[in-house]
C-alpha cells in the first residue's frame, strides 16, 4: 500500500469523526495507513478511497467497527490510575451507602478492568448486604472489546498489585488449556450490565447517575466534540454527581457545568439541573 494522498487522508479522516468523533489531526497519516494496510489488503483493495467506500457500504456495521479498532487504543488495566478508585472508596461511595440505588457509570469500558475495579471497589466499601443496591453500567462503541469484557478472562499477570484478598475473592483460576489465565467469577460478572454505546449518538434515555468514568476517551476529540460531550454527561449526573476523566485529559478551554475538584475531578453542584455551562 502505497503512502496516503491528501484527498484519501481527508476522506477518513471525516469518516472517522463523523462517525464516532475520532479527531485525526494531519501528522497521523503515518498511523493510518499502518493500520488500515492489512485490512485493505484482506479486502483486495488498491486506495483507501475504495476502502472509505466499502465501510459506508456496510449496513451490518462491522466495517465501521473494524475502523474503529484499528484507529483507536484500548490501553487499561486493574487500578489504573489508582486515585479514582482511593476517591471512591474514601469520599464517594461511603455517604451513598446510606441512600437506595447506587448508579454508576464506566463510558468507554474497554475491555472491562475499569468496570470491574470499581464493582470490588464497591463491594469491599459496600459489604454484602448493601452490594445490591449498586446498578453498574459499562459502555463501549467496540463490540469486539465488550465481548472480552463480559468474558472477564486475563493473564493472571494483570493481577499483580492488586488489593491483598481480591484475587481469592473475586478471580478463579484457570485450569488446562487455561493455565495462566484468570477469570472474574460469574457471579461477579452479572453485577456488571454491558452494552453498546456509541458516545456520539443520544445517551438522554439514560438514568442519571451519581459517578460517570469518561477515563481518557476524549483524548481522541476535538475541543467542540469534547464540549458537546461534557455537556451530555453533565445532563446524565445527579446534582454533586462525580465525572472523572483521565489525568491526561482535563476541561481546560472548554465550557461546562461542573466544579473542578481536583485533577480529574469534577462534580457537578448541588442543586443543579440540567447542564450548565461556564469558562473552564
Amino acid at each position: 500500500m502505497q503512502g496516503l494522498t491528501e484527498r484519501e487522508f481527508r476522506e477518513i479522516r471525516e469518516l472517522a469523526y463523523r462517525s464516532f468523533g475520532l479527531d485525526l489531526r494531519p501528522g497521523k497519516e503515518a498511523l493510518v495507513n499502518a493500520r488500515l494496510a492489512r485490512r485493505m489488503q484482506e479486502l483486495g483493495l488498491g486506495s483507501l478511497s475504495e476502502y472509505v467506500e466499502a465501510v459506508k457500504a456496510d449496513r451490518t456495521g462491522e466495517e465501521l467497527e473494524r475502523l474503529i479498532n484499528a484507529l483507536t487504543t484500548n490501553h487499561t488495566g486493574f487500578l489504573r490510575e489508582p486515585q479514582h478508585f482511593a476517591l471512591l472508596r474514601e469520599a464517594v461511595l461511603p455517604p451513598l451507602a446510606r441512600r437506595g440505588t447506587i448508579r454508576i457509570w464506566s463510558a468507554g469500558c474497554s475491555t472491562g478492568e475499569e468496570p470491574y475495579t470499581i464493582l470490588f471497589t464497591a463491594a469491599d466499601v459496600l459489604g454484602a448486604e448493601r452490594i445490591g443496591t449498586l446498578q453498574l453500567l459499562a459502555t463501549d462503541i467496540s463490540t469486539r472489546v465488550l465481548e472480552k469484557a463480559q468474558a472477564g478472562i486475563y493473564a493472571k499477570e494483570r493481577l499483580e498489585g492488586l488489593p491483598p484478598g481480591w484475587a481469592q475473592r473475586y478471580f478463579q483460576r484457570g485450569e488446562g488449556r487455561w493455565e495462566g489465565s484468570v477469570r472474574v467469577k460469574p457471579e461477579w460478572r452479572a453485577r456488571v450490565e454491558f452494552r453498546r454505546l456509541n458516545l456520539m449518538e443520544d445517551f438522554s434515555f439514560l438514568p442519571r447517575f451519581q459517578v460517570i468514568f469518561c477515563r481518557n476517551v476524549m483524548i481522541y476529540f476535538d475541543k467542540p466534540t469534547q464540549e458537546r460531550l461534557v455537556g451530555r454527561f453533565t445532563d446524565r449526573l445527579e446534582a454533586g454527581g462525580w465525572f472523572l476523566i483521565g489525568h491526561s485529559e482535563g476541561l481546560m478551554g472548554i465550557r461546562h457545568g461542573l466544579d473542578y475538584v481536583r485533577p480529574a475531578v469534577y462534580r457537578k453542584p448541588a442543586g443543579a439541573g440540567a447542564a450548565g455551562r461556564r469558562g473552564a
